[in-house]
């Protein structure tokens, strides 16, 4: 069984979770008090240098980075599940060119809104509203791109779901909570996308927790 070590509430924890859903893969979650400082411990750092979670072991073979992990899983085990990645060379390529959208024209923004909003008053910290402003009027222009593409096709690799739809979820869902529905709800064929896969059962087995 895959151990994977995290925290329980982590976006990128969440992640490799709810792939090992949609594959129907099991695994055991070995919890990481991140609040001790556990993930900062050389016990720990001897698998994840960075001090990050999460990381797995599977049967010996130590990963970690959660969207590594999550392509790892999902091309060990190509036949359980939901498939993810496809394996037709241009299907792929679309995959990827999803993956790259997702990275770079999502999370890169979201992530630091969520930082500023959900984050740090966690920590007793102010959020930075005026990074917020910026961040946020770099995002729109983006999400504009989804709804465009959503437009013509289901998800954004084609008409099958992907690990690039489903990476947005933990980021995302955070995102959406801290009072930022209106930006994905404001643009329908965006709005269609999140609903489908923010309620796929996967998602909602590990939302709260992986």
């Amino acid at each position: 069984m895959v151990k994977l070590y995290g925290f329980s509430s982590s976006t990128c924890t969440r992640l490799v979770a709810l792939v090992c859903k949609e594959k129907n893969i099991p695994y055991e979650l070995i919890q990481v008090n991140l609040a001790k400082g556990e993930h900062k411990r050389p016990a720990f750092t001897a698998n994840q240098p960075f001090g990050q979670v999460p990381y797995i072991d599977d049967e010996g073979f130590i990963l970690y980075e959660s969207r590594a992990i999550a392509r790892y899983l999902i091309k060990k085990y190509p036949n359980e599940g939901t498939p993810l990645i496809p394996s037709d060379p241009k299907a792929e390529a679309l995959f990827e060119q999803a993956a790259s959208i997702e990275a770079f024209n999502f999370t890169a923004f979201v992530a630091p809104i969520v930082a500023e909003k959900v984050f740090n008053p966690r920590r007793g910290l102010q959020p930075n509203e005026e990074r917020v402003k910026e961040l946020l009027a770099s995002l729109k222009p983006k999400l504009d791109a989804y709804d465009l593409i959503l437009s013509k096709q289901k998800y954004l690799a084609g008409d099958f779901v992907t690990l690039a739809d489903l990476a947005h979820l933990p980021y995302g869902t955070a995102f959406y909570g801290a009072g930022f529905a209106e930006v994905f709800e404001s643009r329908p064929h965006l709005a269609r996308w999140w609903k489908d896969i923010s309620n796929r059962p996967a998602w909602l087995a590990v939302k709260d927790g992986a």
